[in-house]
């Protein structure tokens, strides 16, 4: 049994900041399992890498022996949190949000102990407040300390409307931990705000405060933004282990450190060691290998592995690409046809990948966005170094 300094030398390890410490090695003195939670919002079907760097810890957690709570937040996902938002959330329907709900349950488990894993809907409380109870609630913090907030302070100054649904977000949140007497609730470096919402709404009930952890919020593919399904930036821990390999290894050389840090159990010592003594190329085929063995097995990363390098090393067009079926002599623009084959999300992003130099055709690049493709015989499509696809007329 490890210390109560021990442990908290290792919970420490990748925090951004604990509030407060003192107070959590004063829980981890008291001998018993601590109740740790962290809330998700099913607003997508997919968890992503993003959000692994919050399961780690709290595996880390029952690794330690302590309890811990994922919070689905089925109740909470309908109104839609407002971190970070510079206008409002459209709200999920109730259908929406349970749909993608189901998904969660199998997923998290990729990572945590479902022995020792407790998964709540807070719907199940939530619900059951009221209206009486919501009012209640909302008079237990005030207008003022909400505007504290960054993204609310600074729609309010600049004239965008605020929505009193989105005040009772954070305290829905808060309300969570109360529910659950939390003693530690983890979340990303955005979710500070609603993390101290939870200790004051604690006290407000005579409970003992939470501790609150905040973790670095993991950076998408594009190096620049969050990892985010609404950035089109993410890699979802479901996806496909050669997409999975390829996206990971799609990014920047720095930001391949990060993930090391973030979504791998190696030490710093062992992080620096190969820093110093593997090529860039190969640590990052070993971090892509190590994240689609723990997401599908070692059988699937070996495979992943062998199909990288024979298509992307050896230059070679996989001939189990996906394929496309499209009406024969279809006659689309460049950009049009990446988008209607769902290859793009957006006409605007289509048009960005051809301008940039991401297309080619039958191994011939097409440069402009314009450019009338049809669609008479197989058509063997490159998107970018990683994605191909097999596009044929029926």
């Amino acid at each position: 049994m490890l210390s109560p300094e021990e442990q908290l030398s290792i919970i420490k390890r990748g925090t951004v900041e604990i509030i407060e410490e003192e107070e959590l090695l004063k829980k981890l003195k008291e001998g018993r399992p601590l109740r740790v939670k962290a809330g998700f919002d099913p607003t997508a079907p997919d968890l992503h890498l993003g959000h692994t760097v919050l399961l780690q810890k709290l595996r880390q957690f029952q690794q330690l022996g302590h309890e811990v709570y994922f919070v689905i937040g089925d109740f909470t996902a309908m109104i839609g949190d407002p971190t970070g938002r510079s206008e409002t959330r459209p709200p999920l329907s109730r259908e929406e949000v349970l749909e993608n709900a189901k998904t969660y349950e199998h997923q998290v488990f990729k990572i945590l102990d479902p022995e020792k894993t407790n998964i709540v809907f807070n719907s199940a409380w939530l619900s059951e407040l009221g209206t009486e109870g919501i009012i209640r609630l909302a008079g237990k913090y005030t207008v003022a300390r909400m505007l504290e907030r960054d993204d609310f302070s600074k729609r309010f100054k600049e004239g965008i409307p605020i929505y009193i649904h989105e005040f009772i977000y954070p305290l829905l949140q808060g309300y969570d931990s109360v529910f659950l007497k939390a003693d530690v609730e983890l979340g990303g470096t955005d979710q500070k705000f609603n993390l101290l919402v939870g200790r004051d709404l604690q006290r407000a009930f005579g409970q003992e405060p939470q501790v609150c952890i905040t973790l670095p919020l993991l950076v998408g593919l594009d190096g620049v933004r969050k990892m985010s399904k609404s950035y089109q930036n993410y890699v979802a821990i479901q996806e496909e282990p050669e997409s999975m390999f390829g996206k990971i290894m799609s990014i920047s050389d720095d930001l391949m450190w990060e993930y090391y840090t973030l979504l791998t159990d190696y030490t710093e010592e062992e992080i620096e060691n190969f820093k110093k003594n593997l090529h860039p190329m190969e640590a990052k085929k070993k971090l892509a290998h190590y994240i689609v063995e723990r997401f599908h097995g070692k059988e699937q990363a070996d495979k992943a592995l062998e199909f990288f390098v024979k298509t992307f090393s050896q230059r070679e067009f996989p001939e189990d690409a996906p394929i496309i079926e499209v009406p024969y002599g279809l006659k689309r623009r460049a950009y049009e046809l990446l988008f209607e084959l769902g290859i793009e999300g957006s006409k605007n992003s289509a048009r960005r990948v051809v301008e940039g130099g991401g297309l080619r055709i039958n191994g011939t690049k097409v440069e402009d966005p314009n450019q009338e493709i049809e669609v008479k015989e197989e058509l063997r499509l490159q998107v970018g170094k990683k994605r191909f696809y097999r596009v044929v007329p029926k």
